[in-house]
């Protein structure tokens, strides 16, 4: 990033004062802000085994103590945040900020804030910490493969309000890329970008979705009788590690703006029948020294691109034990609702579990077709193909579900076999008008406890080099096994009318802020 850069009204307020970019702070400059912002405490941010973001804040009165703070971090109770994985007897942490995520906490402006990482007494990272967990798997994936994974997530969310006037409104599924006045948020929509592109320098653009709910109906007081808008916020491409930390950071900063405005914002999967549920797409590209390398020569995919849509396509069934924990999960991935429900990839279909979208690959300057006075072009380095992976929703454990899609590239690119599963799962031309095609394809899970017994048959693909723990593939399969949801399918349409209402309406709406 060019330092001119730190000028624009959404850059990082920390790098504007310090004229340097994140990777570049140091323990000194943090006391030049502190001095110069008269900041009070210091907040740091960590993401324990539930996959929610925790916090901790430390005041401070002297000099001394914030470069005590800065220096070695703080301990904590491992054993309330990573449970049945620490013995109580030796339960401490520490959690240790790193410096390159500090920012200006946008909700107290008298705070200094972190992501922190957990070390254990010997001053490794912790095992069975999801960062971590993260870290391990794609220091593995560069060590064998040369090549860096970058990610961009794909965050929808409901925001849900008191009922407003009856005017503008929306028919049902018809929310895509509105506009004021029919979209009613615009104004908070406005803060989420600015405090997630400040935070996170990683936004690409938001806007509302196509789900509209007039009144909720549950028995959950908390959301009866509001109304709710579908919004998303689409990230920035970054290495894969950055996004896992903006993505956490992202829902954060969405509930606070919500909850600030007197709203909830909430990922849930499902919320209402009929309407179009919570996804959390990711698209995925490989690089080579910074380079996008998803396309070849002639154009069309590269064969790394293809052998990482094939280890996709191996792990697609356990991806899904990080990517959807809840029983809502499987009321979203139906049929008809722009949702997998088999494993293929095509392109662009929105049905497919993996969709190759536009990426610019053949054309760029497009905007000289409609402008012909502009005569510079703009020059690109390389281009910006990705491949989106739609299975997972708002459920999703996202580092864990990271760490696992890291796996499935690994494997991807060192197994000769990829590029042929590649082929055997794609998919040419409409398949929801072409059933028998369709069916040709294996079925994703169709429940959390499928999707657990999945996960336990093939763990050796997670637990391979010791990346992910074996203590914590079990703890997964648990959080599957507890949402109790075998033969919920088979359950639910043996249920009259009202009846089955009634129990969608309880299974979608008991896990509004699960993660």
């Amino acid at each position: 990033m060019s330092k001119k850069d730190f000028s624009y009204a959404l850059a990082n307020p920390l790098s504007a004062i310090l004229d340097k970019p994140g990777q570049d702070f140091q323990r000194a400059d943090f006391l030049k802000i502190i001095e110069h912002k008269q900041i009070e405490r210091i907040t740091f941010h960590y993401t324990a085994l539930d996959g929610k973001p925790k916090e901790l804040r430390l005041p401070f009165s002297s000099r001394r103590e914030v470069e005590s703070i800065l220096a070695d971090g703080e301990r904590v109770d491992g054993s309330s945040l990573f449970k049945g994985m620490i013995d109580v007897s030796f339960s401490d942490l520490y959690v240790v900020p790193e410096y390159k995520t500090a920012f200006l906490n946008p909700f107290d402006n008298k705070s200094l804030d972190f992501v922190c990482r957990f070390l254990t007494k010997e001053g490794n990272r912790a095992p069975f910490a999801v960062d971590n967990i993260l870290a391990k798997a794609y220091q593995l994936f560069r060590e064998n493969t040369g090549l860096e994974l970058y990610v961009l997530g794909e965050l929808e969310f409901f925001l849900i309000s008191e009922r407003g006037r009856k005017t503008y409104l929306l028919q049902k599924q018809q929310g895509y890329h509105e506009a004021e006045p029919f979209m009613k948020s615009g104004e908070i929509l406005n803060e989420i970008v600015r405090y997630i592109t400040q935070t996170t320098g990683a936004v690409k653009y938001i806007h509302s979705e196509g789900g509209s709910i007039e009144t909720i109906q549950s028995k959950v007081d908390e959301i009866n009788g509001k109304s709710a808008e579908q919004l998303e916020v689409e990230f920035l491409s970054k290495p894969v590690e950055e996004m896992a930390d903006a993505l956490v950071l992202g829902r954060w900063l969405i509930r606070n703006v919500a909850y600030k405005h007197g709203c909830i914002a909430t990922f849930t999967p499902k919320l209402a029948e009929g309407v179009a549920g919570n996804g959390f797409h990711f698209h995925l590209e490989l690089k080579r020294n910074g380079k996008n390398i998803m396309v070849g020569l002639d154009r069309q995919l590269s064969e790394s691109a293809l052998r990482l849509i094939g280890g996709l396509c191996e792990y697609a069934d356990s991806l899904t034990a990080f990517g959807n924990t809840t029983a809502s999960s499987y009321l979203r991935l139906v049929p008809d609702q722009e949702a997998p429900t088999r494993i293929f990839w095509s392109d662009m279909d929105r049905n497919a579990m993996i969709r190759v979208p536009l990426g610019w690959s053949n054309m760029t300057n497009l905007a000289r077709v409609l402008n012909p006075q502009e005569e510079t072009e703009l020059e690109y380095s390389e281009n910006r193909q990705t491949v989106e992976l739609r299975t997972p929703d708002g459920s999703a454990l996202v580092h864990l579900l990271l760490a696992g899609i890291v796996m499935a590239a690994e494997w991807s690119i060192k197994d000769e076999n990829s590029p042929k599963l590649a082929e055997k799962h794609y998919a040419k031309g409409n398949l929801p008008k072409d059933l028998t095609h369709l069916k040709s394809f294996p079925k994703l899970p169709g429940s959390c406890d499928e999707s657990s017994r999945i996960l336990l048959k093939k763990r050796a693909l997670y637990e391979r080099e010791d990346v992910f723990p074996p203590s914590v593939i079990d703890y997964v399969a648990k959080v599957l096994q507890d949402e109790k949801d075998k033969g919920l399918s088979k359950k639910l349409k043996g249920l009259s009318g009202k009846q089955r209402l009634q129990e969608v309406q309880k299974i979608m709406h008991k896990d509004l802020h699960r993660h």
